[in-house]
């Protein structure tokens, strides 16, 4: 199982986000830094099994509604593999 780590802790823009999900999730440096890119990369491109995500309640307010959406995608992806050969999963810690 290949774990990683992405801490969100006080992340304050829009790029510094995707910036910090690129480099913890290894996507690839086609990564498009926007919601769908990031749901094709998590569902399709990434070889990671489970994500331990920090800092969430610790980002900017302009950022907030975006990071649930993200967690709700990770919760989606979840879902999706769930009854596959390579299951994912993640953990929220604030």
């Amino acid at each position: 199982m290949k774990k990683a780590i992405l801490d969100l802790t006080g992340c304050k823009y829009w790029h510094e986000l995707h910036q910090r999900i690129q480099d913890s999730l290894e996507f690839p440096d086609y990564y498009g830094k926007n919601l769908d890119a990031f749901w094709d990369c998590i569902n399709r491109d990434c070889d990671i099994n489970f994500v331990t995500i920090k800092g969430t309640s610790k980002v900017s307010e302009d950022l907030k509604q975006t990071v649930e959406k993200i967690l709700s995608m990770f919760e989606e992806n979840k879902q999706y593999w769930i009854n596959s050969d390579c299951p994912f999963d993640y953990e929220i810690i604030d």
